[in-house]
């Protein structure tokens, strides 16, 4: 999806106008969110938009409410100008108003692979009678209601404390609804008061999905079994989410110019006030403050609540700092690959084999034929139409720029960037290719996403890549190639991987906090998708699936949304905080072959910025033995020893926070999260440390002792006090404490260096595991 410009502004009024960054164009309209005091409803006016009309009228007489927030939230968004801003600012009940942020979407055989066997009698799924009582809210661009995976056959009443409701729109009539989808909206406000009207003939003014993403997000949270599922015949077998009989209310925030955050604000508003237990959220790609963000807002709210968040990771790595939805009360999920692949290998003319992934269900080449191999990137287009001299625009196949002179009768080599993978195989097809070869750069490094090609296609890594350029180049006669497709594959080694996309950590907002806090199957996922978008979501793609196979930490974060579901089910009295915590401690970082595991960018061993926790394990995660629990007000007490202001605090919380007493109780790092990170700045000391205070509460056996096991870090002394903890009942709360002490080492100015260890405790049939991560950074001088 495009990006667009548009800002939801909350300004402070502590602060001036002039502090803001805004147009030259001083009269230009943008979008405001406003955070207003609680008593600011007088009992003349019946609800609160009157109120805010009313508040608006002597500051315009042209704005008017877009949405107001009443639970996560109180306050509401509209459209002004820079001095209608600043009258607004004057308004003795106004709080603050915040910058709108644009965000964009994250883009069968997991639950078999995270161990969810339906024959199980006493598994998780039983147990929890597949979470059948239990709401996930899918904040998304929408659902197609018809698809077997929604079926509300066999299920149960509507759970009695839903509050919800199915909104009517287009092409989604309230009957679209049922056992199973049991609630629809659509929030679309943000966006048109930016964008305009809906363009109604290509997106529906209603919860229906044009896009494809939050139908295939929803089936893999809660989709029903479905027998016989497959993509172009590829992934065959049993299709299940990860809570098949949990209910679905379907939140539509995402249109085609982004995902708005008033809209989001208000889907959080109405998902909270409607009774939902877990909200799935797989949108992102903004990082600022937490009190300038609306996810984070609205989620502080929804687990204030009670509500569970779960939210993409992002889909920028592998390199450093690019996670996404980093709030330590959002549960941050990255991506990792299946034991299950598509492999599709280029022959070259030379005899050399190298291996590719391709969903490709169409006429294929001809078998035992060659065929002539060309790339644009060497010079063979001649620029191509659209790309200048050096063949840029060309060796990445942008539209317009091939000659289809030179194209004409072959396979293309089309290097991976900028536009989508799929069209890029469109725009050889256009114009006559017979095949295309996807080629990773340098940067993408070894990773392959499996598309659904419309022509004949596969994806290639770099190094790969590299030796079909090369052979192109060099080769003394016609470069000649074929691609061969081989089906699906089962039983890979290693897997888990963490995925090459999958965005990485260090938190660069609160480095205390690590992130993302646990990788989920995220690579050539299947699940449903609409009857009218081709499985390839290229606009000319005329196929048509039930079922399509995505990659993305999209598809990530919904596994860890019915994961939640499944554990609230079986432990009702869990917070938010307490179900993150048992899919932290026990998740793993080893593969299936029992080492340790990789990352798939580089094939080398992956870390704990790659996968926070490690790779969730949803039957140890029933049964923890001890969960760190967090509540609110340790949120509170986290921000203010983040040097937030009472006001931005405020702005989370809703709630006015007095930061003395924790400032003096310890430091951000002392938030009782189930990781630790620790960061020492090297302003000429030679020794440092640091200490963690934290409370583990008893969720295993009445009487259990459990004893300390320190995975040590080279150079660095880790010390727990006390080393033992000896718990006489359930719910039980026992406190330790971790010092980390180090000394300074070589560094360049600028730089940093991280390494990492574990904290276990365990009773001999429980294992909590912690990671410890310490960074080094040596300031610039």
């Amino acid at each position: 999806m495009a990006a667009f410009s548009t800002f939801l502004v909350f300004l402070l009024l502590v602060g001036t106008l002039t502090q803001l960054v805004f147009s030259s164009d001083q009269e230009k309209k943008k979008t405001f969110i406003v955070q207003v005091h609680h008593q600011t409803k007088p009992s003349i006016f019946p609800t609160h938009r009157h109120w805010y009309d009313s508040s608006l009228s002597s500051i315009s007489s042209t704005a008017s409410v877009i949405h107001t927030y009443d639970t996560v939230f109180h306050g509401f968004s509209v459209k002004l100008s820079t001095s209608e801003a600043q009258k607004l600012q004057a308004l003795s009940h106004v709080i603050t108003l915040i910058p709108e942020q644009v965000r964009q979407l994250h883009t069968t055989r997991s639950p078999q692979f995270l161990g969810l066997n339906t024959a199980d009698r006493a598994g998780l799924l039983h147990e929890t009678d597949f979470g059948s009582d239990l709401v996930i809210g899918v904040f998304d661009t929408g659902i197609w209601p018809e698809r077997q995976s929604f079926s509300g056959r066999d299920l149960g009443p509507v759970p009695a404390k839903w509050k919800g409701e199915c909104v009517a729109g287009k092409s989604f009539p309230a009957t679209s609804c049922n056992r199973k989808i049991i609630g629809a909206r659509y929030f679309s406000g943000g966006y048109e008061a930016t964008s305009g009207k809906l363009n109604e003939t290509v997106e529906f003014r209603s919860a229906r999905d044009s896009d494809g993403h939050g139908t295939h997000t929803a089936s893999i949270a809660a989709g029903r079994y479905v027998s016989s599922a497959s993509t172009l015949g590829y992934a065959k077998g049993v299709a299940a989410g990860m809570a098949p009989k949990a209910r679905l209310a379907v939140y539509k925030v995402c249109w085609l110019g982004g995902c708005f955050g008033s809209d989001i604000l208000a889907a959080f508003d109405a998902a909270v006030a409607d009774g939902v237990d877990v909200v799935s959220l797989s949108v992102g790609g903004v990082v600022v403050p937490y009190h300038l963000d609306e996810i984070a807002i609205g989620a502080f709210g929804a687990i204030s609540a009670g509500v569970f968040v779960s939210s993409s990771a992002g889909n920028n790595g592998p390199g450093g700092l690019t996670v996404t939805n980093i709030a330590p009360w959002v549960t941050t999920v990255g991506a990792g690959t299946l034991d299950r692949d598509f492999p599709a290998s280029v022959k070259l003319g030379n005899g050399k084999i190298v291996p590719g992934i391709s969903i490709y269900g169409g006429p294929g080449l001809t078998p035992g034929r060659m065929y002539p191999i060309a790339y644009g990137g060497s010079g063979q287009f001649g620029g191509g139409g659209g790309g200048g001299g050096n063949g840029y625009s060309s060796s990445l196949c942008l539209e317009g720029s091939l000659d289809p002179e030179t194209v004409k009768g072959k396979i293309v080599v089309c290097d991976r960037g900028i536009n989508g993978r799929a069209a890029k195989g469109e725009e050889v097809r256009k114009n006559g290719g017979v095949g295309m070869i996807l080629a990773n750069g340098v940067f993408d490094g070894e990773g392959l996403v499996a598309d659904c090609h419309v022509l004949p296609a596969t994806a290639v890594g770099a190094t790969a890549g590299e030796i079909i350029r090369r052979y192109i180049e060099n080769s003394r006669s016609p470069a000649t190639a074929t691609i061969v497709f081989k089906g699906t594959r089962l039983g890979v080694k290693p897997a888990p991987v963490v995925a090459s996309f999958s965005a990485r950590g260090p938190n660069p907002v609160s480095p205390e906090i690590l992130k993302p806090d646990v990788i989920a199957p995220g690579l050539n996922i299947l699940a449903a998708w609409p009857d009218h978008v081709g499985p390839s979501g290229v606009p000319s793609d005329g196929r048509r699936t039930e079922f399509n196979i995505l990659s993305g930490t999209s598809m990530a974060c919904p596994h860890v949304s019915g994961l939640a579901a499944l554990l609230k089910a079986a432990h009702p009295d869990w917070s938010p905080a307490a179900i993150r915590s048992a899919l932290m401690t026990t998740a793993y970082t080893v593969d299936n072959k029992g080492d340790p595991m990789l990352d798939e960018s580089t094939g080398n061993v992956s870390s704990v910025f790659d996968y926070g926790s490690g790779h969730v394990h949803p039957v140890k995660a029933m049964n923890p033995g001890l969960v760190y629990d967090i509540s609110p007000s340790d949120y509170v007490n986290f921000l203010c020893n983040s040097n937030y202001t009472s006001n931005s605090i405020h702005v989370i919380t809703r709630k006015s926070a007095d930061c003395r007493g924790a400032k003096r109780a310890g430091h951000a790092g002392n938030l009782n999260y189930p990781s630790f990170s620790a960061v020492f700045q090297q302003y000429g000391k030679k020794r440092m440390s640091t200490h963690f205070i934290r409370s583990v509460t008893n969720v295993g056996d009445p009487n259990s002792v459990y004893k300390v096991t320190i995975k040590p870090i080279p150079g660095m002394v880790v010390t727990v006090k006390p080393d033992t903890l000896s718990f006489r009942k359930i719910g039980q709360k026992l406190n330790f404490l971790v010092r980390v002490q180090t000394r300074a080492v070589k560094l360049t100015p600028g730089s940093s260096s991280m390494k990492s260890g574990s904290i276990v405790w365990s009773d001999g049939k429980h294992s909590v595991t912690s990671p410890l991560v310490v960074t080094m950074q040596q300031p610039l001088d």
